[in-house]
């Protein structure tokens, strides 16, 4: 039972969260320095606590939560929702978005409006979302963006009506793989500034490899020669592979080279692979011949073939030979790079200059039926990610930015493009990001800003891998993907003295967040505190009507349809009827949809609850119901239809994934043997990473009039269902 208040707490107490005697009279003695009162905020209880950093990293999480929950145990669900982070005045001017109120708020807001970056932020963003062209004209400034031929304005909206978003940076000209691979004065980024750090799996005791900018640039330029020497100017050319330097190497090399490159996870299986490949008509892809994960070596090379017909480059994981016997028609990556160096000066290479608007690469995200949206990314939406993470992250020279992802999902290229224009280090982990090795290399690396996805951190903290390593110097922790819980995310937050988890909500159709939280505002846990930066937005009711600004409550989130970096096109559906069809005006112009259920609670916290369709989001991957039952629905003679909903538990973190069966007349089955079933058919082809939390056999499905299945009604259902299982 959680005591009633800190005041109540005493050594006894202390001992049993995992403190020795001698650590819990010390703990209880400075507890007693703050003249703490029951009849204090809680909020300023916890700061101060924190602010004097009583609770250190090595402390059992135990006692973390015994702190924390008794300092918030009489927080009710109608009030705000608890804090666990406060900006400083001193801290706020110092981040990129502090300094930039600091020079221009005065100018932009008036000099009796301005007063602070934390008190005038609320005012700042609102001018934004007013004025998108003063702001990026200020941003773009602070990012390392170089035009050949500058933009005749910020924003145009005029030219072309049907352009929901506008025209950003019309007739504007440049080489955004370029813009990362040249030195700046501004933001400082030199020729013998460390570009990436990185160390492979296995050699946790190694010196950490790094490499400069300058070396960085050369490697790209030799790889975009041999992509001349066996590729055309706008071929689109995919990378199936892990996040490796290598695999940077060649992501900014294709766009160097003025192609386009097409986004795939290491994870899909062959059909997956095939799909994507035909969509993007893709002319070659990079892979290697296996995955190192774990300690452990797994086919990669293998499936790409059984997916492609097109020329595959393939990289060895291990060493300098492929390990595997090739196709006639592909390449090993040394005879791929001899094909480069025949070049007069491999070394070096005049990037393709073009319009802002071209497409530099081909990402995928599922849509409710049939093949998963080609989403094209334009110039813009670097720009536009860079940005985002340069506001909320606070990416700057000399941070080591981490977080253990794939090019085949939007933050590869989030992670590229945030590290390489705003100045700061990538740090890249060859391996799993699951165990002790992963630590420490983030440790050893002095990662200043790690990212994550809840199901790793859930990992981290259930299996202790991280116990004993020394991440204080990380600044900033980042999270995204699902929705996170709480009791993890103290877990986290706790290893460097409650440093402030950014969490970021968006998608890649919008190459960025459109909500997030901020180094500039209080935040608490699982929640963000913001629209993004010009990210205008309302929360929609039943009937579509908005919902006053700043009202607690729940629906359906609508955005404001200027938007850099938003896509106005998508290479395989009707981006008109995905985005905008049925949506209501607002102030004269149509909203985009983003499909997210909100809930803004008192004091202006959004929280996701959800999607308004049915895609679901499978540790940070987001599918749909049908892709899943189309599956399922074959995967055995006895099942007659199936139905898949994602159910959030009752206590937050990932959403589980529940398969509902009707059985055909006559059969019979059992939970557990089909779970196995479907467990096997959705790995091989659909996704490894996809993992089911219950199978349930049932008489008929609900469906409406029309006949439309209810999945609303069965989720609801479920999540009674699952709250019940848990409570047992």
């Amino acid at each position: 039972m959680v005591p009633n208040s800190i005041t109540e707490l005493g050594v006894d107490d202390f001992v049993k969260a995992g403190l020795s005697p001698v650590e819990a009279n010390q703990f209880n003695q400075l507890l007693l320095s703050l003249s703490l009162s029951s009849s204090d905020d809680p909020a300023e209880t916890w700061r101060r606590i924190v602010s004097r950093r009583l609770l250190k990293p090595s402390y059992p999480h135990p006692l973390h939560q015994l702190i924390y929950y008794t300092i918030y145990s009489n927080q009710h669900s109608s009030s705000s929702l608890p804090l666990y982070w406060f900006p400083s005045i001193e801290q706020a001017k110092h981040t990129n978005l502090g300094r930039l109120m600091e020079i221009h708020g005065s100018r932009l807001l008036g000099a009796s409006s301005y007063k602070d970056p934390i008190a005038s932020f609320p005012l700042f963003h609102k001018f934004s979302v007013q004025h998108p062209e003063v702001y990026w004209s200020l941003v773009l400034k602070e990012l390392s963006i170089s035009f050949v031929q500058p933009p005749s304005c910020i924003l145009d909206t005029s030219s072309n009506p049907s352009k929901h978003g506008g025209t950003w940076l019309p007739g504007s000209v440049l080489n955004i793989a370029d813009c990362c691979l040249q030195p700046s004065s501004h933001p400082k980024k030199q020729d013998d500034s460390i570009a990436i750090v990185w160390r492979d799996e296995g050699f946790d005791d190694s010196e950490v490899n790094r490499i400069t900018l300058k070396q960085l640039r050369q490697q790209v330029m030799l790889v975009a020669n041999a992509i001349d020497a066996n590729f055309s100017k706008g071929d689109a050319i995919a990378i199936d592979m892990q996040m490796t330097v290598n695999a940077v190497i060649i992501y900014l090399a294709i766009v160097l080279a003025g192609c386009v490159v097409v986004s795939i996870a290491d994870s899909f299986a062959p059909k997956e692979i095939a799909t994507r490949l035909r969509v993007s008509n893709a002319k070659g892809i990079f892979t290697q011949d296996f995955i190192a994960r774990g300690g452990k070596k797994f086919p990669l090379y293998s499936r790409v073939i059984e997916a492609a017909t097109c020329k595959v480059i393939v990289l060895p994981v291990i060493g300098n030979n492929v390990g595997v016997k090739l196709r006639e028609s592909d390449l090993s990556w040394n005879s791929f790079l001899s094909s480069g160096k025949q070049h007069p000066r491999s070394h070096n290479y005049s990037p393709i200059y073009q319009s802002v608007d071209s497409v530099t690469n081909i990402l995928f995200s599922s849509g409710t039926t049939g093949d998963p949206k080609a989403i094209p990314w334009t110039q813009l939406s670097p720009i536009r990610s860079a940005a985002d993470g340069w506001a909320f992250i606070d990416v700057q020279p000399g941070d080591v930015y981490c977080w253990p992802t794939n090019l085949g999902w939007v933050m590869g290229p989030t992670l590229i493009y945030s590290c390489f224009l705003s100045g700061a280090t990538l740090a890249l982990y060859h391996g799993s990001p699951l165990g002790h090795g992963f630590g420490k290399f983030v440790q050893d690396a002095g990662v200043t800003i790690l990212g994550t996805v809840p199901s790793l951190v859930k990992t981290w903290k259930s299996s202790q891998c991280m116990e004993g390593l020394d991440w204080t110097r990380i600044k900033t922790f980042c999270s995204t993907g699902e929705t996170s819980n709480v009791d993890d995310d103290l877990w986290l937050s706790s290893k460097s003295y409650y440093k402030p988890i950014i969490e970021c909500c968006g998608g890649t159709e919008l190459a960025s967040c459109y909500i997030m939280g901020s180094r500039l505002q209080p935040q608490a846990f699982g929640a963000f505190s913001t629209a993004s930066m010009t990210t205008g937005l309302v929360i929609l009711d039943e009937n579509g009507v908005p919902y006053p600004d700043d009202v607690p409550c729940v629906g359906e989130a609508g955005l404001f349809p200027i938007y850099l970096g938003a896509t106005d096109r998508l290479l395989n559906a009707d981006h008109e009827e995905i985005y905008f069809k049925g949506m209501p005006l607002y102030k004269g112009k149509i909203l985009r949809r983003h499909g997210d259920i909100l809930r803004r609670t008192v004091g202006g916290h959004f929280v996701v609850q959800g999607r308004a369709d049915d895609t679901m989001n499978l540790g940070g991957i987001k599918t749909s119901s049908v892709e899943i039952e189309r599956v399922c629905d074959r995967a055995d003679e006895c099942v007659l239809e199936t139905a898949a909903v994602s159910v959030a538990p009752a206590n937050a973190g990932p959403e589980q994934l529940v398969i509902l069966v009707v059985l055909k007349n006559g059969y019979n089955s059992n939970a557990e043997t089909l779970k196995k079933i479907f467990s096997k058919a959705i790995q091989t082809n659909l996704n490894p990473l996809f993992k089911i939390s219950l199978v349930k056999i049932v008489l008929t499905f609900p469906r409406t009039a029309s006949n439309k299945l209810l999945r609303r009604v069965l989720r609801d259902q479920m999540k009674h269902e699952l709250s019940v299982h848990s409570r047992l």
